[in-house]
C-alpha cells in the first residue's frame, strides 16, 4: 500500500511514510463490513469478516491494506462481539477513510513532532494514529462523539502504545481542554466552519475540513490558517473526493432517477458547453453553491446532472455539441450561464473564505471586482449533533446518492 501510495506521487512526507509503515492497521480495523447488494437496495445486505477468523483472515488482510475505505459499524452499534458472516439491514454510521484521502489532508497540515493534533470525529483512529506517531506521545487528541466507537477506537490505540487520546463528544464543539492546537483536522463534513474550531487553534495553527453541500458530487475542501498576529485566513478548494457529513445529514440523490432517465434522457438541443472536466474543481464546487439542488449519476455512461426536487436533468451528448434536457428546469442551461461566468472570473481553482469573530456568516469570493464569483456558505443544517467517521466520496454505503 504504502509503495503504491510513493509511486503514485501521493506520499511525500517521509515522516508520514514511516507513521504508515510503523502503525499496524490491522490492530486498528480488526473486522469489516463487505456490501453484497448493488446500488439502492433496501435493506441492504452485509457480509462481516473477521480478521481473527482462520476463513476470513486473507479478504481481510486484502481489505484492510488495500487503501480503500473499511466499513465497521452499522446503526450506531455495539462493536464487541459482533458475529462473522452474512447480516441484512442497516447503514453504515462509521468507517474508514481511505488512506489517499488521510494521506493528503495530513500533508496538507504539514505534522512535525511535538505539534499538538485534533481529529474531530476520530472514528476507529486511523488518522489519530498516523498523527501520534509523527507528532509524539501525548500530543494528539481524537473526539468522537458514538460512545462504542470511542472506546473501540481508545482500546485499538491502546494497545499501540502512541500515546493518543480519544475523548468521547461533539466533534462541533472541538475540545477546549486541549487547546490551542496547532493542527486540527475534521474527518467529518461541515456546511460552514464552526466557530469552536478556529477559536482553539493556536498562532501560527492550521485547520483542515470538508466542506459539504446537498449534493456529494462536489465537495469542497476548506483550509484555514492563523496567523501569528492572531488573524484567519481560510481558503476554498474543490475535491474530488471529502468526508462524509454529520449523522442525520441529507443528500439529495440521483438514484431515484436512474431508470427514468434511461428511459427517457430527454429532448436534445444544441449546448455551447463541452461536459466539464471531472478536474475542473473550482468550477464545479461553485456548481454547488450557484447552481443549488444538482447531484450528479456517476454511474451513467455520459455526464448525467438530474435537480431531484424539479423533477429535471441533463444528459451530455449523444453528440458534440449537443445535451439532452427533460423537466422544467433546465439543468444545463444553467451550467453553461455558470460555466461563462466562471469563466469570466477567471476560471479561480480557489476561493477566499471571510471568517467573521463568533457565530457570523461566511462569504466565499473569487477575488474582488464586479466579475468575481461569491457566495455565502448556509448555516449548520438542523441534523442530530453526531459525528460520523469519514469516508471518501463513493464510499460502498454512499453508492445510493448517486457518486462512484
Amino acid at each position: 500500500m504504502v509503495e503504491h501510495l510513493v509511486a503514485d506521487g501521493e506520499l511525500t512526507d517521509p515522516r508520514l511514510r514511516a507513521a504508515l509503515l510503523r502503525v499496524p492497521r490491522e490492530v486498528l480495523l480488526p473486522h469489516a463490513y463487505v456490501r453484497v447488494s448493488g446500488p439502492g437496495a433496501d435493506p441492504i445486505d452485509w457480509r462481516l469478516l473477521d480478521g481473527s477468523h482462520p476463513d476470513d483472515r486473507a479478504e481481510w488482510l486484502d481489505l484492510v491494506h488495500s487503501g480503500d475505505s473499511v466499513l465497521l459499524q452499522r446503526n450506531g452499534e455495539p462493536l464487541s462481539g459482533l458475529g462473522r458472516g452474512p447480516v441484512t439491514g442497516g447503514h453504515m454510521t462509521s468507517m474508514s477513510t481511505c488512506t489517499p484521502a488521510t494521506v493528503e489532508a495530513l500533508q496538507r497540515l504539514g505534522l512535525e513532532p511535538g505539534q499538538r493534533f485534533l481529529d474531530l470525529g476520530t472514528g476507529p483512529g486511523i488518522t489519530l494514529a498516523l498523527a501520534a506517531a509523527v507528532t509524539g506521545p501525548g500530543h494528539a487528541t481524537g473526539v468522537e462523539a458514538d460512545p462504542h466507537m470511542s472506546a473501540f477506537a481508545r482500546r485499538n490505540l491502546g494497545r499501540l502504545d502512541l500515546g493518543a487520546e480519544v475523548v468521547e463528544g461533539d466533534a462541533l464543539d472541538g475540545h477546549a481542554t486541549g487547546a490551542p492546537y496547532d493542527r486540527i483536522h475534521s474527518g467529518i463534513g461541515v456546511s460552514c466552519l464552526p466557530p469552536a474550531w478556529p477559536a482553539q487553534l493556536a498562532p501560527g495553527g492550521r485547520l483542515l475540513t470538508t466542506l459539504t453541500t446537498r449534493t456529494p458530487s462536489w465537495p469542497g475542501q476548506l483550509s484555514v490558517t492563523r496567523t501569528p498576529k492572531g488573524g484567519l485566513r481560510a481558503l476554498l478548494q474543490g475535491r474530488p473526493r471529502g468526508c462524509r457529513p454529520l449523522l442525520g445529514y441529507r443528500w439529495l440523490t440521483a438514484v431515484d432517477h436512474r431508470d427514468r432517465v434511461r428511459a427517457d434522457p430527454g429532448r436534445p438541443r444544441p449546448t455551447r458547453l463541452a461536459p466539464p472536466a471531472d478536474d475542473a474543481h473550482g468550477f464545479w464546487v461553485a456548481a454547488a453553491y450557484l447552481a443549488p439542488g444538482l447531484v450528479r449519476d456517476f454511474q451513467a455512461g455520459a455526464m448525467t446532472i438530474v435537480a431531484p426536487r424539479e423533477d429535471s436533468w441533463a444528459v451530455a451528448g449523444p453528440g458534440a455539441g449537443t445535451v439532452r434536457v427533460h423537466g422544467p428546469r433546465d439543468v444545463w442551461a444553467e451550467l453553461e450561464d455558470l460555466h461563462d461566468r466562471w469563466d469570466r472570473a477567471g476560471r479561480p481553482d480557489t476561493y477566499h473564505v471571510e471568517m467573521p469573530d463568533g457565530d457570523g456568516p461566511q462569504h466565499v469570493t473569487s477575488g474582488t471586482g464586479r466579475k468575481a464569483l461569491a457566495w455565502t456558505l448556509p448555516p449548520h443544517a438542523a441534523v442530530p449533533r453526531r459525528s460520523s467517521s469519514p469516508a471518501r466520496r463513493g464510499s460502498p454505503d454512499s453508492l445510493q446518492e448517486g457518486t462512484p
